[in-house]
């Protein structure tokens, strides 16, 4: 395992069972695992895109100091999600117990069939980049030339506004 790290961002969401539970335990898992890690508010949030009658999200941000490669940090998200009850049907969007996305891995741009870094889509999340400006507000991504907080002011107001419904959790 390299010995440098880099900051390392996970999207965390869930929309099934105990939902702030299932956030708060993986969160623990990764800290477990990586050490520190800074975490945004918890935010309820409308499902998008996702199968009709979806219920309710409740989405957060965490960043954590991490040494792996992307693939391994990926089986290392998987794993804990597993752990945490998630089944996949194949159907996208589908509900979910709890749900870990990697968003970035410091300055490190990456393809590969399984993962894509940063996110594709993170720039375009309401839901996401909320709970990242919390704690990375004037965080530049890779491929981008806008702050997280700039990113998020300039999003269309399409997309419902999530409702912070815990800031320590």
């Amino acid at each position: 395992m390299p010995t440098s790290t880099r900051p390392c961002g996970i999207a965390l969401g869930s929309n099934l069972g105990d939902r702030a539970a299932s956030l708060t335990r993986a969160s623990d898992l990764l800290q477990a695992q990586f050490g520190a890690i800074r975490q945004s508010g918890l935010y309820a949030t409308e499902p998008q895109n996702c199968p009709p009658g979806s219920p309710d999200y409740i989405n957060a941000v965490v960043e954590l100091d991490c040494g792996l490669e992307p693939e391994a940090l990926l089986q290392a998200t998987q794993t804990i999600e597993r752990e945490l009850g998630r089944t996949r049907t194949g159907i996208y969007g589908e509900p979910r117990t709890v749900d870990l996305d990697i968003l970035y891995m410091g300055s490190l741009t990456h393809h590969s069939p399984s993962l894509t870094l940063p996110h594709p889509r993170l720039h375009l999340r309401r839901f996401v980049l909320l709970p990242l400006a919390d704690i990375r507000p004037g965080l530049i991504l890779p491929g981008q030339s806008m702050t997280v907080r700039e990113l998020l002011d300039h999003l269309p107001s399409g997309e419902p506004e999530p409702e912070l419904i815990a800031t320590h959790w």
